[in-house]
């Protein structure tokens, strides 16, 4: 039997070598059956890897719940990097230790799992859940809870998931101060000139630390790359999805969610949290004009006939409807809302909304509509101004009470005009059990002027121009009975 037989046969049985993957959602795939790419992911994917390989980055990832972002940012990416740069020293940090922890421990996992297709292998003396060592090296994982210490701990890359667990510790100033001091006086020092810094989360809110460090003096050096569950962008506006998805269109779901699964999922939500969660755009806890906290009403100011039509009994009183259109029949434009209010005395109250995209003929449809069912309201507020003037023009022949409205000065400059009524509770809101979609009037109210939509504001600064504002400016005396009236009302006052 020759020597080369021998070499020949033994290097047969040779193991091959380990292999390379590309990347953290390569690896992840290879390795897990359950692991499922999308487009999402594999965008976080090129994004991770960017940060990876970009001295001193900074990156923000934006991305809804249960998608599958913190498997491959906080177990894959971290597996992947030390099986790369087993010289690597990671710091993972989440809301908890407990949570880190068990970051950690899945990372260890995936480590001795599959030690036969890895370059690395774990230290026998530094192998606990929440700090390990390569073998031979000096990369390793470290993890810890926000506002957990650092002393001695240089991070080659920090990973930052979930700063804030739920809403409760988003809403709470306290929360959101801890997560900052923890990053400026703690997180920061400790990092290894050119580290870089990954933070990934679901938006709680506008002050969380993802929206303090865009904030910050120095924030045009974070990176922020915001996932929508729902693409909502105007390509007239020369904007883009991340995904390259047509408007309107759902994210394919790490977990299989369908098209009317998304759906349930946002009304299930409402429009705060499908904002901030799955949108990645929360709103302000309160605006600069409007309250946090409006004044509701929660029993019905009004009866129902049997033809379904709505009448508010007594006398005294006054009620008009609110327009602003928008004719873009498109998932990305703006709204068309009708309003319809009550004004009892120096109070009005918001009896019913209408809040959807329509075209033209949808547009016309709807306030015959709003029209037929509140026979009262016969003064229908239109501004008489874009697509307000084609309506105008087309129903001032066929529906009486078309009151055209010429705009005065801005859409802020309105909404500034009327906002001492809001905080004075002279603008009163049913709750959401009496009429659901009244939450999109409070969440445009949060963020205006700088919200992506304002349109129920709009209807509700014109109409409340009308009915509060003009009345007052247009009298040259007041009297004690201006500020009094038979109110039919009273026992329903309970804001």
């Amino acid at each position: 039997m020759s020597l080369d037989f021998l070499l020949h046969a033994a290097a047969a049985f040779e193991p091959p070598p380990p292999p390379r993957w590309d990347s953290p959602a390569q690896m992840g795939a290879d390795l897990d059956a359950r692991f499922v790419r999308t487009p999402a992911l594999d965008l976080i994917d090129r994004e991770l890897l960017w940060a990876f390989n970009t001295p001193d980055s900074r990156l923000i990832l934006s991305m809804p719940p249960q998608e599958g972002k913190s498997t491959l940012a906080t177990k894959w990416a971290p597996t992947w990097l030390l099986n790369q740069r087993p010289d690597t020293r990671i710091v993972i940090a989440s809301y908890a230790a407990t949570v880190a922890r068990r970051m950690g421990r899945l990372i260890r996992s995936e480590i001795t799992t599959h030690a036969d297709s890895l370059d690395i292998r774990l230290k026998d003396d530094v192998a606990a859940q929440n700090e390990f060592e390569i073998k031979g090296h000096i990369g390793g994982v470290y993890a810890v809870g926000v506002g957990g210490a650092l002393t001695s701990r240089p991070a080659d890359v920090l990973i930052i998931d979930d700063p804030l667990k739920d809403r409760e510790q988003a809403d709470s100033d306290t929360y959101r101060e801890r997560a900052s001091d923890w990053w400026t006086s703690t997180a920061s020092s400790r990092l290894a000139p050119g580290a870089p810094v990954i933070l990934i989360l679901t938006r709680w809110h506008h002050d969380d630390l993802a929206g303090r460090l865009m904030a910050a003096e120095d924030g045009k050096q974070w990176r922020y790359v915001n996932i929508p569950a729902q693409a909502d962008y105007d390509p007239d506006a020369g904007e883009t999805d991340p995904l390259g998805r047509q408007p309107g269109e759902y994210m394919i779901s790490a977990r299989g969610r369908t098209h009317t699964q998304w759906e349930q999922r946002r009304m299930q939500a409402g429009p705060r949290d499908w904002n901030a969660l799955y949108q990645g755009r929360p709103t302000a806890g309160s605006g600069d004009l409007f309250p946090k906290e409006w004044a509701r009403y929660s029993q019905p100011m009004h009866i129902v006939r049997d033809d379904g039509s709505c009448w508010v009994p007594g006398t005294g009183f006054e009620l008009v409807q609110s327009w602003d259109f928008t004719f873009k029949d498109k998932p990305t434009s703006d709204f068309v809302v009708g309003q319809v209010w009550l004004r009892q005395g120096v109070t009005m109250f918001l009896l019913d909304q209408v809040r959807a995209r329509m075209n033209f003929t949808a547009s016309l449809a709807a306030i015959k509509a709003m029209t037929a069912k509140w026979p009262q309201a016969v003064a229908k507020l239109v501004e008489d101004k874009a697509n307000g003037t084609a309506i105008i023009t087309s129903l001032s022949a066929t529906v009486p009470g078309i009151i055209a409205v010429e705009p005065i000065g801005s859409k802020y400059a309105r909404a500034s005009a009327i906002s001492p009524f809001a905080h004075a509770h002279n603008i009163v809101l049913p709750d959401a059990a009496l009429l659901p979609n009244v939450e999109e009037l409070v969440e445009e109210a949060k963020s205006f002027p700088a919200g992506a939509h304002d349109d129920t504001i709009d209807a509700l600064s014109q109409a409340a121009n009308q009915l509060l504002l003009h009345p007052l400016l247009e009298q040259d005396t007041f009297t004690t009975d201006d500020f009094t009236d038979d109110d039919p009302f009273a026992y329903l006052r309970g804001y």
